[in-house]
């Protein structure tokens, strides 16, 4: 009776502590630790928004040769301006020098009358400076160029030389007086021919004298 009571007592044991076991056993979980982002706010623009396909801008490049002792080149002036153009390969196919007397040419800088490169290509120059500008085919005579002179996408290499500028356009030189012809000396006048004198007309002869008669006496 006493064996039976203590393997109750046993296994009324075990099985509390088995309950406590199966109770307290805690069973890990997965812990997930929050992040949060904070994202800066977008600085609103006071750019106003445009709708387009951006451009690009070809560049023009230069080198300054003499750099000139006169006033600075100004905008909205009128140039005189001697140069020279070649293509890339060292073809010659324009200069000033060649124009009749080596004229320098004549335009308002700005005024969109010459190659967008000219427009620009003066930047910083000083009244007797001279320049050489390497202008891509966009700042020239564009994709289509001007024939027969001028290819399609030439670039070109001018050497400019600033002459002058001016508010109003320049009077166009005078052309040089002709030679004053020299006096020439009056030519000789041939004596007049001498009049013929009318011949003498013959005079009648003269009768011969009657002969004397010897009066007779009768």
């Amino acid at each position: 009776m006493t064996f039976k009571f203590y393997s109750l007592a046993l296994l009324a044991a075990l099985t509390t502590a088995a309950t406590a076991q199966t109770s307290t056993t805690a069973h890990p979980t997965a812990t997930h630790h929050a992040t949060t982002t904070h994202h800066a706010a977008a600085p609103v623009s006071a750019i106003p928004r445009v709708h387009g396909i951006p451009h690009t801008l070809y560049a023009l490049k230069y080198i300054d040769i003499v750099i000139g002792k006169g006033p600075l080149a100004k905008t909205h002036q009128w140039y005189t301006v001697r140069y020279t153009g070649w293509f890339p390969d060292g073809t010659k196919f324009d200069s000033s020098y060649d124009h009749p007397g080596a004229e320098p040419i004549v335009f308002p800088y700005g005024a969109h009358r010459v190659i967008y490169g000219w427009d620009t290509g003066f930047e910083g120059m000083h009244v007797g400076g001279k320049r050489r500008l390497f202008v891509p085919y966009q700042l020239a005579y564009g994709e289509l160029g001007n024939p027969p002179r001028m290819p399609a996408k030439a670039d070109l290499i001018f050497d400019v030389e600033l002459v002058a500028q001016s508010d109003t356009r320049p009077e166009p030189p005078q052309p040089p007086a002709p030679p004053t012809p020299k006096p020439t000396e009056p030519e000789a006048k041939p004596a007049p021919a001498a009049t013929p004198q009318p011949a003498a007309e013959p005079k009648p002869a003269t009768p011969d004298a009657q002969p004397k008669t010897n009066p007779e006496t009768h």
